[in-house]
């Protein structure tokens, strides 16, 4: 983001009541870090559930600038409390692993879909002139008709995440249209970068990638390896997140981002050579190969073209930043091994 840009933001953002649910985990601490540099009051909300993400390590250095509410999202009674007053919700709360969503259903459907829709009533009865960004998810199209992936594509997804995902982002374009909240969804792709779960692979395979890499494991990858994925380092989605608060001209509208594509190989053996180890190729389990959605990468040509926003950080260097921090931070984001295989 050049200087004049983050300039602007910062005006933008000074003073701004935020609230950002899921504000303990990956997304929402690193947004915090930059909405507590422009000097905006900031409350995180957060149920810690050890499984999802949240890690209060995330918080270090601004722990004494932010308000932590520990309380869950599926609590209507507290989302009544907490929207009050608040100009920018950055609604990152859910679930997102695709296996886990075919195992537990229910779960996922109350976090990703049930509690979005509660949080908007929340809205609408409470604070109706707020601005609310949702994260929606590549997940969202299933296996791509044609690539690169636009805002129009068919969404076909392939697992119930997928589906409680465009539910949950249907809400959210549906009390804009109705009753003016300000709200809008960026479709996410593979996030990466530092402040991620790293305890299983259930939520992002590059940087369990990472953490194989790091202990000197052997990094497995399900099928040939030729799978393409296209990847965001975490602070080019910051970027897009606060881009698309600060701008009324997002109301009502969904976005993709994206990035250059890449196969799993190519993201693998630019981790070795950053790093060194070694990788080799696996069968996929049944319970992932069902949902398995092949190549995909998105056109982010809407948002590019509306706010200016195109990813900064390329494959390697973001790559060798994510390394780098955990290398030195094992201890607060390990925990517990868990299996070696994506």
């Amino acid at each position: 983001m050049s200087d004049i840009l983050g300039a602007m933001l910062g005006d933008f953002y000074r003073d701004k009541r935020v609230l950002i649910t899921g504000g303990l985990g990956f997304i929402g601490s690193s947004l915090a870090h930059r909405l507590v540099s422009f000097g905006a009051r900031v409350t995180l909300v957060d149920s810690l559930i050890p499984e999802y993400g949240g890690n209060m390590a995330n918080i270090d250095g601004i722990a004494d600038k932010v308000v932590v509410n520990i309380a869950d999202v599926r609590d209507a009674h507290s989302m009544n409390y907490l929207v009050r007053d608040r100009d920018i919700i950055f609604n990152l709360a859910g679930t997102l692993s695709h296996v886990d969503s075919m195992n537990d259903p229910y779960t996922d459907l109350q976090i990703n879909c049930v509690s979005q829709l509660s949080i908007l009533e929340a809205c609408r009865r409470y604070n109706p002139g707020v601005s609310i960004l949702f994260a929606g998810t590549r997940g969202q199209y299933g296996r791509a008709q044609y690539l690169p992936v636009d805002e129009k594509h068919p969404m076909h997804p392939t697992d119930v995440n997928g589906i409680n995902n465009v539910a949950g982002e249907a809400y959210h374009i549906l009390y804009s249209e109705v009753y003016g909240i300000r709200a809008c969804s960026l479709r996410l792709t593979n996030t990466y970068g530092p402040r991620h779960q790293m305890r299983h692979h259930r939520q992002g395979i590059i940087n369990w990638f990472a953490r194989l890499i790091l202990e000197g494991r052997e990094v497995t990858i399900y099928g040939d390896g030729t799978q393409i994925r296209d990847a965001n380092y975490i602070d080019d989605v910051v970027d897009a997140f606060l881009l698309a608060a600060a701008s009324e001209e997002t109301t009502g509208q969904v976005y993709n981002l994206g990035g250059t594509p890449a196969s799993l190989i190519d993201i693998v053996e630019t981790m070795i050579d950053l790093h060194g180890g070694t990788y080799r190729l696996v069968a996929f389990p049944e319970d992932a190969k069902t949902i398995e959605i092949g190549d995909y990468h998105a056109d982010y040509g809407k948002i590019r073209d509306a706010l200016g926003w195109a990813p900064r950080i390329d494959l390697r260097e973001g790559l060798a930043r994510t390394l780098d921090f955990y290398d030195s931070r094992r201890e607060a984001y390990f925990g517990e091994s868990g299996s070696s295989a994506k």
